[in-house]
């Protein structure tokens, strides 16, 4: 998995400033855009930094990256399939609903997330991703 409770962030091409992702009350929210849980100061330089992100039927999501690149995720296999593993608590339809956007990354609570940088390269090339 990407994402850390800390999200600790480094100063170099992926961030022009450099500073802590903090969580907070607004950010547990069901969120849909990375303004709503930006630390101020910190400016996600990155294209593949998602920017949205919206739950559709069948385990799938629209994602919006930085760069303006948008397609959809299809995690209907990763979720229901044997090998789910920690993704397996997504198959409660109101647990998926509740994906969000925090420090650039689709999450879930619980700490579930997803590698923007993965994602964006397949949506970009084919406009959709499924995960193996």
């Amino acid at each position: 998995m990407w994402l850390t409770a800390e999200c600790r962030t480094i100063v170099n091409s992926e961030w022009t400033v450099g500073n802590k992702c903090r969580r907070s009350a607004r950010s547990m929210r069901n969120q849909t855009a990375s303004e709503e849980d930006r630390t101020p100061g910190v400016i996600p330089a990155a294209p593949w930094r998602v920017t949205g992100v919206q739950a559709l039927p069948g385990y799938r999501l629209k994602v919006c990256f930085r760069d303006g690149i948008e397609g959809a995720a299809d995690l209907s296999r990763l979720i229901a399939g044997e090998q789910a593993g920690v993704f397996a608590v997504l198959r409660d339809p109101n647990l998926f609903a509740q994906v969000r956007v925090e420090c650039g990354a689709v999450t879930w609570p619980g700490g579930l997330d997803l590698a923007p940088d993965a994602m964006h390269d397949a949506i970009r090339q084919r406009g959709e991703w499924v995960p193996d």
